[in-house]
């Protein structure tokens, strides 16, 4: 299919083929029609991906204090290397997609394949959609017009939210796309309007849709013109949708407002507000967010859980629905919107136009039925040059950022021949397969696991998924790595080992490891074979601190197993393997995400692995103390040894964190290639996964 991306790095806009993505739960599969281009945001996009280094810092004050505080604690090489992958990715652009339903998920039972419908979908042949993102299109609605519901439910959340009632005035700030259609749903809703831009054309618009309107390119007095508007009381309501960076919009809002009035602010403005502008007029001020309730709610978008209609009447997709209402029946009329229309083919130039001193307001993009081919067959994209056939032949199934910025470059680095990517979106997948020179691309992961040219999978998806996959892959007879954890529950576990020891019965046994990078660590492997001369069993104080994460981050949710299971599994498999012992007992206290675990190992050592998310960010992660026969050593963030009365160990300090990612690819390449053993012990993978399963059970 063919996607419209943004390249962050360079600002330049490309045209690009990508495989289709797949349709999850509760999500649509729409081969689009038309799109509109969102002058306002995309042409933002454009100028931030055309401004130099400093201009983005510039920008962006607040990634930039994160960008150098994590410079502090983690060196200034993986910080740079990080901002480069950040930039590198290129963004799929639009959010105004019309087209016709292929396929519905489970969960989006109000939707069938040949639905027409309008969504929040990208500028791509093919997108997968939130169904509570969705709305069906009538026929008496054309693909152009529907193509503007997006921009419309925009408009009418503003609108909402200043609560307008029949014959009240209201002023309008920044007549663009959302500017207009403001002034004709507030029209509609037997407002009168008046409409402030410095441009003609968009005056000219604003009064054809019944508004009055002040020139701001002319002279004139607003605040004035305002005061006549209302019959000298001051407008009811001001509804903002400029664009600037200045705060001068909120301020002539105040201004023109009566005593208790309402701002509602649509667009992006600077926000330095007057304490006296709104004290003294009591006024009211309130930012709207997107196209309604729902939007950014992972269990609304994601998940499907439709807020009752009882409860919030107006959802992000019930706006959509009200738009189209309004289109079928001629109340709103966003024809004259149009101006420039282009194929997608066309799409670079539409860009261009965008970023030029021409005039816009709504440039359609015309998919015209390209992208017709079956959708079950993974897209081989390109043919990279790949090294000796020998070597082993791997499927990576996830193209997200840890994939991307970590695990992919250390396959690089270690050798490996990459043949296929899989990944739920077409567009990461694809920027995976260029930047790491990958030879395939598909999004169907069942496809990579069945094809008879991958004999190695690598599986970077997110936690639920992980037990799944691997099964399916070892079934098939494919060597395994899978990022941690192995599976979020005990029942997932028991079938990976009813799989693995199925397995056995393969003439050559698939190998399985998990990316427990910790102990592969160069400094860890020091301080391992200082540990091997001592007969005392060690004591261990590992002190993680993880930092807070909110409530709705994907890691959090049930289904994924918590930050205990995904990630404080690596400090119990560190601790096991500097042990070398099994583990004996396993207690954990605590709340949430802030844990003190504690382990007891077969052979006398113990251990504390304080897991804490309620530290400070500008404090180094991790942290580990080992005490054993009157010696100590530290490891500080994977950068540092020192040791206290302990020969044997040399304190050294590495320019850049070195946590083992490379070394643990490398040696499970190692083991694949050679027909040796994995570089962990399936049953110590299965140890450690039970025992961190254990722990997080206790603490809920």
């Amino acid at each position: 299919m063919r996607v419209v991306l943004q390249h962050l790095g360079d600002g330049r806009t490309e045209v690009a083929d990508a495989a289709a993505p797949a349709c999850g739960p509760h999500q649509l599969l729409v081969r689009t029609s038309r799109t509109l281009v969102s002058g306002g945001t995309e042409r933002m996009l454009l100028q931030f991906g055309k401004a130099s280094l400093l201009g983005k810092a510039r920008s962006q004050p607040d990634r930039v204090r994160q960008v150098l505080q994590k410079a502090r604690t983690d060196g200034i090489l993986p910080t740079l290397s990080a901002v480069r992958a950040k930039l590198d990715q290129p963004l799929a652009l639009g959010y105004c997609n019309v087209g016709t339903v292929i396929e519905a998920g489970s969960g989006a039972t109000h939707f069938r394949p040949g639905d027409r419908v309008a969504s929040n979908g990208g500028h791509a042949g093919i997108v997968a959609v939130s169904a509570n993102l969705s709305a069906k299109v009538s026929d008496g609605v054309s693909d152009e017009a529907a193509a503007f519901t997006v921009l419309g439910a925009v408009a009418l959340q503003g609108i909402r939210l200043a609560e307008p009632t029949l014959g009240e005035s209201f002023a309008v700030i920044g007549l663009g796309l959302i500017g207009l259609l403001t002034v004709h749903l507030l029209r509609a809703h037997g407002c009168r309007v008046l409409g402030l831009d410095p441009d003609p054309a968009r005056l000219a618009l604003a009064r054809s849709f019944g508004a009055e309107v002040i020139d701001l390119a002319a002279g004139s007095d607003p605040l004035r013109e305002a005061s006549r508007f209302s019959r000298e009381r001051g407008v009811d309501a001001v509804i903002i949708a400029a664009s600037t960076e200045s705060s001068a919009p909120v301020s002539q809002a105040a201004a023109m407002c009566r005593k208790r009035g309402r701002i509602v602010l649509v667009g992006v403005t600077g926000l330095q507000l007057s304490r006296a502008d709104f004290y003294e007029k009591e006024l009211s001020f309130q930012v709207s967010c997107s196209y309604g309730p729902g939007r950014y709610d992972p269990a609304y978008e994601t998940k499907g859980q439709d807020y009752p209609a009882g409860f919030v009447r107006w959802t992000a997709q019930r706006n959509f629905e009200a738009v189209l209402d309004m289109m079928a029946d001629g109340r709103l009329n966003v024809a004259p919107l149009i101006s420039h229309r282009f194929t997608i083919a066309e799409a670079e130039q539409a860009y261009a136009l965008l970023d030029s001193n021409t005039p816009t307001l709504g440039v359609l993009l015309d998919f015209g039925g390209e992208d017709t081919a079956p959708l079950t067959a993974p897209a081989i994209l390109s043919r990279a040059s790949l090294p000796a056939i020998g070597t082993p032949r791997i499927g990576v199934i996830g193209a997200g950022t840890y994939a991307t910025s970590t695990l992919l470059p250390a396959l690089k680095r270690a050798g490996a021949r990459l043949d296929m990517v899989a990944s739920n979106s077409g567009i990461s997948g694809l920027h995976a397969q260029r930047k790491f020179g990958i030879a395939r691309a598909t999004t169907d992961a069942s496809a990579l696991i069945g094809d008879p040219d991958i004999d190695t999978v690598v599986i970077a998806k997110r936690h639920s998924s992980h037990a799944a996959l691997t099964r399916a892959a070892l079934r098939a007879g494919k060597h395994v790595f899978v990022e941690k954890p192995l599976a979020p529950s005990h029942i997932e576990l028991s079938d990976i080992q009813e799989s693995w020891r199925e397995s056995r019965a393969f003439e050559r046994p698939p190998l399985l490891t998990v990316g427990f990078n910790r102990r592969f660590a160069p400094h860890v492997i020091a301080l391992n074979k200082a540990l091997a001369s001592r007969s005392e069993p060690p004591v261990f104080i590992m002190t993680v601190n993880a930092g807070a994460l909110p409530p709705d981050h994907w890691s959090q949710s049930g289904e994924e197993g918590g930050r205990i299971i995904g990630e404080a599994c690596h400090f119990v498999d560190l601790l096991r393997h500097l042990a070398n012992s099994p583990i004996s007992q396993a207690t954990a206290t605590g709340r949430g995400d802030t844990a003190n675990l504690q382990l007891a190992f077969a052979n006398g050592a113990f251990g504390t692995i304080h897991y804490l998310a309620n530290g400070a960010r500008s404090f180094p992660k991790e942290r580990l103390e080992v005490f054993c026969g009157g010696s100590i050593a530290v490891l500080d963030n994977f950068r540092r040894l020192s040791a206290h009365n302990w020969r044997g160990i040399k304190p050294t300090r590495l320019w850049q964190q070195d946590k083992g990612q490379t070394s643990c690819v490398s040696a499970f390449l190692t083991a694949v290639q050679s027909g040796g053993p994995a570089p962990i012990p399936f049953e110590e993978l299965a140890e450690v996964s039970a025992v961190t399963i254990d722990l997080a059970e206790q603490l809920r």
